[in-house]
């Protein structure tokens, strides 16, 4: 197999956990050529790897007549021998049905049974190429030129996720345990355009404290400078998150709080440097996006002295 065309996944965080399978092509094929095709937020993931000759920038969304771009931009992108999708949209089987390749996939779920996503993503490879490979690490092949890391300690934490509200601890506590480590650590806000506002409180919490030795830089970073920065920590404390995944690549030590979504499937593969801090309610995981009980004590039940107990890096 020479020429590869992967449709990846929509989401930051499912697309770095479909890169072990990603690598497992690779490790079977060293000579693979690589077009990927997604949102321009996954696409980032792949922007330095080695093996990746081409990024096409999915826009159908955007499109008047979606199916006709996607006609129009698979026949463009040429001839491959194989072309696989890990996402299970009728839009995306169509993207494969109108792609020009002799062996094409769409991912499914082969195992009905609970098990990680990265699991899942392996399994789909696997199958649609015959092979018998394990996941191993998540990857994002990292810019070349990054700058030196910084000499202070830095601190990360993640406030927001874009799956809902109720995958969100609380301001308040995040910035309790910002307080509390400011003095080991510089402290960095992340968060997307949509999270300045929850970014905001944090800042004005820890301004009240006292603190003023952080950055936040919600809704200021793109992809690319959030990987960056990412590499770059000491600690990283987020919920279950595209973030998350993007420290379980670069192996940060983290501080993961779950609570409606499994963290059996989501947390951070691979990271022996990873906690996961959650309540385990009966009504442990609902996998909605906001609280159906109306409490959300998964979230606030958790307070920010828990999480500093769980700090032994």
């Amino acid at each position: 197999m020479r020429k590869l065309l992967i449709e990846i996944p929509t989401w930051l965080g499912d697309c770095i956990m479909s890169t072990p399978a990603i690598e497992n092509i690779i490790k079977q094929q060293p000579d693979v050529q690589i077009t990927i095709f997604g949102s321009k937020i996954s696409t980032e993931i792949f922007k330095h790897h080695p093996q990746v000759k081409r990024i096409v920038v999915d826009t159908s969304r955007e499109q008047k007549h979606r199916l006709y771009y996607l006609y129009k931009t698979a026949k463009q992108l040429g001839k491959f021998d194989c072309t696989l999708s890990f996402r299970r949209t009728i839009t995306s089987k169509l993207f494969v049905l109108f792609t020009n390749a002799t062996r094409k996939g769409n991912y499914k779920r082969y195992n009905k049974k609970p098990t990680h996503q990265v699991n899942r993503y392996n399994d789909f490879v696997n199958t649609i190429l015959n092979t018998n490979n394990s996941p191993a690490k998540l990857v994002i092949h990292p810019n070349p030129t990054k700058p030196p890391k910084p000499n202070k300690k830095t601190l990360g934490i993640n406030p927001g996720a874009s799956y809902g509200s109720a995958k969100r601890w609380y301001p308040t506590e995040f910035a309790k345990v910002a307080s509390a480590l400011s003095n080991q650590y510089d402290i960095i806000i992340f968060g997307s355009n949509k999270e300045t506002d929850i970014a905001q409180d944090i800042e004005k919490s820890l301004l009240k404290m006292g603190v003023t030795n952080y950055q936040n830089l919600a809704g200021k970073t793109n992809i690319a400078q959030l990987i960056e920065h990412i590499s770059q920590l000491n600690l990283f404390i987020t919920g279950d998150s595209g973030p998350m995944h993007v420290a379980a690549a670069f192996q940060i030590p983290t501080l993961a709080i779950f609570g409606p979504t499994k963290d059996n499937e989501t947390a951070q593969w691979k990271n022996k440097k990873s906690t996961i801090i959650k309540k385990n309610l009966e009504c442990q995981p609902c996998m909605q996006r906001t609280c159906p009980l109306g409490h959300h004590d998964c979230m606030k039940q958790i307070k920010a002295e828990q999480v500093l107990e769980e700090i032994v890096f």
